[in-house]
């Protein structure tokens, strides 16, 4: 039986930002968490990452209560610590003290070793008309793609 695989992104990441650099994480969860998240019940619709003593927490990500959970479910909207390299977090955290720049969730999966992973972005948000110029794009890549399957 092949494992399921889950791949969770966050769509609204790409249209509202420019994303310059990615890093892969670890999160720190608990038990009905990762269950969770195993069976999709994830959502990094409006989520971000900050700062808090050299430590990198991702905020608002949203993984449901486990079904079968009890007295020991997660809450679940918490924050979420991530875990990366010492290099990695004070190259971030000196990019993120620039202004224009954020850190934000672009995906969620589970790797081979079944662990949740969560791909984070050093990014700057699109003006108005840099999010047209997107859409116009998009646009055009479909029309493409419609004349060359005729």
């Amino acid at each position: 039986m092949k494992p399921v695989s889950i791949n969770i992104k966050n769509k609204r990441a790409t249209f509202d930002y420019e994303l310059l650099e990615t890093f892969t994480a670890g999160i720190v969860l608990t038990g009905t968490e990762i269950k969770s998240i195993r069976l999709g019940k994830a959502s990094l619709v409006d989520t971000y990452c900050y700062f808090v003593k050299n430590e990198l927490w991702v905020k608002n990500m949203h993984i449901a209560e486990y079904f079968y959970g009890s007295y020991n479910n997660h809450n679940a909207r918490r924050e979420r610590k991530l875990l990366l390299s010492k290099k990695e977090l004070r190259k971030m955290e000196r990019a993120i003290k620039d202004t224009g720049f954020t850190i934000v969730p672009v995906r969620l999966f589970i790797n081979e070793k079944g662990l949740a992973k969560l791909v984070i972005a050093l990014a700057k948000g699109k003006k108005q008309f840099d999010k047209r110029q997107s859409l116009r794009e998009k646009d055009d890549r479909r029309d493409m793609d419609r004349m060359f399957k005729r």
